[in-house]
Formats: structure tokens, C-alpha cells, sequence
């Protein structure tokens, strides 16, 4: 009786073998293209992100945007950023804990949701990433977070957020905003025009700071008052330590009352 023939086991050894092979140079490729990138824009800034790109591509958006170093933008509209977006973001180290236990009870009780992205988180999301939302997306902009707050700093962060975040159909920035629909610079913002403009925010292509609606007069008003209390948002290291302290502080407090909770 003849024998069977057995199956070539070598060559599917050597076919997955390659295959893997592939995918594990293929990873580690973006691994240090990400780090390259990241490092890179520590000091050059982002000539072009993907949402650029992409609303180029889908609705044939203009770019407008012309960068402005960060002390060349109304502290203003970094104040307003602050309030409005992620009043913790010079404590937290890219992620505020609380406000995604906030946004997590909030979607279990069938409440709006709550947004939970930091400045930080966004400004990772803008510039190496792309709008639609996935796990995979969404795993690419933790990773992203994490390395733009131990490379760049915060500082660094809101410069480069200020200066790519989507302010209208194809106006990029706070420069490009300020030009477009106040007639005047970044760096000469008002404290309500700076408002006006964050509250635009999250659909600011359905939005119009120059022409604001009841909601967004509204909006602008509790920005503004928000920005009171926030203050002048200041970089140095003492006033990041001390803001860094207080978070820890509230976080501990919120776990505690967490767990006592649970009981």
C-alpha cells in the first residue's frame, strides 16, 4: 500500500515565518517613525496634519493657517482653551481620570454624553491622527498622549494646539481664526472673541464666532466666567508642580470616595 504523501509543513513554516517576520518590521517601523516624528515636532512644527488632509480631500476645504509661537497668542485664548476644554490640563499628565469616571456614569445613566479628551488628548488626535472614532484610533491617540506629554511638555502642547485645532471650514489655528472672523491677530484677541471661538467647540464647522447664536452667546458667557476663576495660565515649572500636586490631591479624594462608595 502506497504511503501518503505528508504535507509540506517546511514550506508553511517558512511562509508564516516570513509573514510575521513582515509584520514585525512593519511595526517596528512605525514604532520609531512615531518616536522620530514626536521628537521632531518638540521643536518644528506640524506643516500639515491629517484633518487637513481630510476635509481637503472630502469637502475641497482651503487650508488657512499661519502660526503664531504661543507669545504671539492672546493669553486670552489660551485661558479660554483652558477653562472651556480641560480646566485640570496643567495637573493631569494627559489624561483626567475624573472626568472619564464622570463621562463613564454619565453614558450608564443615559445622560448626554459627556466629552472626556483633554488638550492634551486632542492635540495628539489633530496631529497625527484621523477624526473618525475606532478602538484602534483611539488606542493610536493614547499612545500618541503619552508621548507628547514626556516629550514636548505642556507648554509646548497648547502652542502646537492652538495652532492646528480645527476652528471653521478650513481655518486651522488661532491666528487663521482671529484673521477670518474678527479682522484682527492672535495676539490681539479679546477675552469674548477668544470665548466666542472656543465655544464653537466640538462643531465648529456648523458654528460661527462672528455671528453667534443665542446658545453660543450663552456658551461664550459661561467660558468667560470659567476663565475668571481659571486665571492667567502660567508654564514655569513651580506653577505646573503645584497644579500637578492639587490634581494628585483630588485624585486621591475621588478614589477614596470611590471606594467607600462600593461598600
Amino acid at each position: 500500500m502506497a504511503k501518503k504523501k505528508s504535507a509540506p509543513t517546511g514550506k508553511k513554516r517558512g511562509f508564516f515565518f516570513k509573514f510575521f517576520k513582515i509584520i514585525g518590521i512593519t511595526l517596528l517601523v512605525l514604532f520609531l517613525l512615531s518616536i522620530f516624528t514626536t521628537v521632531l515636532y518638540r521643536w518644528v512644527n506640524p506643516p500639515v496634519t491629517p484633518l487637513m488632509v481630510i476635509r481637503k480631500v472630502q469637502y475641497g476645504y482651503s487650508i488657512e493657517k499661519e502660526w503664531r509661537d504661543l507669545e504671539d497668542i492672546s493669553p486670552n485664548m489660551v485661558q479660554c482653551a483652558v477653562a472651556s476644554e480641560d480646566n485640570r490640563f496643567l495637573g493631569h499628565k494627559g489624561f483626567d481620570m475624573a472626568a472619564i469616571d464622570r463621562a463613564i456614569e454619565e453614558r450608564e445613566k443615559g445622560i448626554r454624553k459627556r466629552g472626556a479628551s483633554t488638550i492634551s488628548q486632542q492635540t495628539a488626535k489633530n496631529v497625527f491622527l484621523w477624526p473618525n472614532s475606532s478602538w484602534v484610533r483611539k488606542g493610536c491617540e493614547v499612545y500618541f498622549t503619552f508621548l507628547i506629554e514626556h516629550i514636548w511638555g505642556k507648554e509646548r502642547i497648547m502652542e502646537v494646539y492652538l495652532n492646528v485645532i480645527e476652528m471653521g471650514p478650513g481655518i486651522y489655528g488661532a491666528e487663521a481664526a482671529a484673521q477670518h472672523y474678527f479682522h484682527t491677530t492672535a495676539d490681539r484677541l479679546t477675552l469674548r472673541q477668544a470665548a466666542l471661538i472656543t465655544a464653537c467647540y466640538p462643531l465648529p464647522l456648523h458654528r460661527n464666532p462672528a455671528r453667534p447664536t443665542p446658545y453660543l452667546n450663552k456658551r461664550a458667557a459661561q467660558i468667560m466666567a470659567l476663565s475668571g476663576k481659571v486665571g492667567r495660565v502660567r508654564f514655569d515649572d513651580n506653577t505646573i508642580a503645584a497644579a500637578r500636586e492639587r490634581y494628585l490631591k483630588k485624585e486621591e479624594q475621588r478614589k477614596a470616595r470611590k471606594k467607600k462608595a462600593k461598600r
